[in-house]
């Protein structure tokens, strides 16, 4: 089956007065329809690069993206993009940061608010559609961008550390929520995150990266063998340890320094 995204020899550099950074080095890796893969890595080695180059927001210096067979210029797909920050404008309510994406893509309509309104309900927001974004806890804004995000239907979600900004327990809580709001709607994202352990708890597949200029080390496939696997039960199961330490090793077989169970 053709995949829905491919990275063939993708080398990218980051140019100042200082001169000259590489930060990609002949990138390869493929994303199937409906697949869940998360990007790992030193700091710095260039995991939010590739985002930025697939959502178009750059260019690579060398190398192609095709989505769907096609050069990323010819596809003719919705790309979601979520960043660390959830960007919500709190001169809007809820309900208007929500619908923004398709009040600029002038897709605002009676079908698409009736999907809207569906995803509010779904996702424990329906009573806060009036509310302001300074009124909701941290997951709940997540929530809320992700709706933002999946009322443009994306074939494509990209995920820059969405988690990253919130507490603990609410991070494992929201990635979980989210997690399963992705396989429920049969969803392909690539995440990319500095923690070992959210990577092998959402990802079907974990791809692992050196440092700077970046080159894909190695690919891992997850594969729990739980019932109805979801983030958190994930990492509950017999093989999370080993798939843990197996990533660990790919990551600390270079000097970089770690923290324990993240790349910092």
């Amino acid at each position: 089956m053709e995949p829905l995204l491919e990275l063939k020899n993708i080398c990218f550099s980051y140019h100042s007065m200082e001169g000259e950074t590489e930060a990609l080095s002949d990138i390869n890796f493929k994303v199937r329809e409906g697949e869940f893969v998360a990007v790992v890595g030193p700091s710095g080695c260039g995991k939010s690069t590739i985002l930025n180059l697939i959502s178009g927001l750059i260019k690579p210096e060398s190398g192609s993206i095709f989505i769907k067979g096609k050069p990323l210029a010819e596809a003719d797909i919705n790309i979601g993009y979520m960043l660390q920050k959830d960007h919500l404008f709190e001169w809007r309510t809820i309900y208007r940061n929500v619908t923004l994406g398709l009040e600029i893509q002038k897709k605002l309509n009676d079908s698409t608010k009736e999907k809207v309104e569906q995803m509010l309900k779904t996702y424990g927001l329906e009573e806060f559609r009036n509310a302001r974004p300074s009124q909701l806890s941290g997951g709940m804004r997540q929530r809320a961008a992700l709706i933002r995000t999946l009322a443009l239907e994306p074939a494509l979600l990209l995920l820059d550390e969405p988690f990253s900004a919130l507490d603990y327990q609410t991070r494992l809580s929201v990635a979980d929520d989210i997690g399963q709001i992705l396989k429920t709607q049969k969803k392909t994202a690539l995440l990319v995150t500095h923690d070992i352990s959210e990577a092998i708890s959402m990802a079907d597949q974990v791809i692992v990266l050196s440092r700077r200029p970046a080159i894909v080390k190695s690919t891992v496939d997850i594969d729990m063998d739980i019932p109805n696997r979801t983030p958190m039960t994930s990492r509950n199961a017999p093989a999370f340890k080993t798939y843990f330490n197996t990533i660990w090793k790919e990551l600390n077989s270079y000097e970089d320094m770690y923290s324990a169970g993240s790349v910092s």
